[in-house]
């Protein structure tokens, strides 16, 4: 049975760990903040292949904040965050400038930078408005809900698909998710 976005999020909004690491965002106040990659898309794949939900590696909060591009913001706002819920692997980053790293053109907005992030079922992101959460599929859902691992339109050439493969191997999705389908 395929998994619809109400279903995807539904699965957020069952996990109370994930709820509380979304309320605490929210708490930041930080503009245009999205929480995406493996906290979305791991516990898609974990309850689509009947697992228990993954211990965070790390907990990707994407803002946009053009006027507060100093790193030591984004440190300000870990440390907020690690004293609101302390052993949260937290790793905030203002996308205003993380095309600087990534070595591409200025992004427009947290989601423009998301939908560049290196697999399709990775971006994917989630933020709360009041009670709501919602839920963006930059590319779409049918490779999360597929469970297929292929380049996002930004890493479809051969250094992105490398790069892919390595992230798979790395992180051992493969062994975690036996189902998934690597496509390149």
């Amino acid at each position: 049975m395929a998994m619809s976005a109400q279903d995807v999020v539904g699965v957020i909004e069952s996990d109370a760990g994930a709820m509380r690491v979304l309320r605490a965002t929210a708490d930041l106040g930080l503009p245009d903040w999205w929480i995406g990659a493996g906290f979305v898309r791991n516990r898609v794949w974990d309850a689509m292949s009947g697992l228990p939900v993954s211990p965070e590696r790390d907990v990707d909060v994407a803002y946009f904040d053009p006027e507060k591009r100093d790193p030591r913001e984004d440190a300000r706002a870990e440390a907020r965050a690690l004293a609101a819920l302390p052993g949260v692997p937290w790793e905030i980053r203002n996308q205003a400038r993380m095309h600087l790293r990534n070595g591409d053109e200025p992004y427009l907005s947290t989601l423009d930078a998301v939908s560049r992030w290196p697999e399709t079922a990775t971006c994917v992101a989630v933020t709360l408005r009041g009670d709501s959460v919602h839920l963006v599929s930059c590319h779409g859902l049918t490779d999360l809900v597929g469970m297929v691992i292929r380049p996002s339109p930004a890493m479809d050439n051969a250094a992105g698909r490398a790069t892919v493969r390595r992230r798979m191997e790395a992180k051992g999705w493969l062994h975690r998710w036996p189902g998934l389908r690597l496509t390149m």
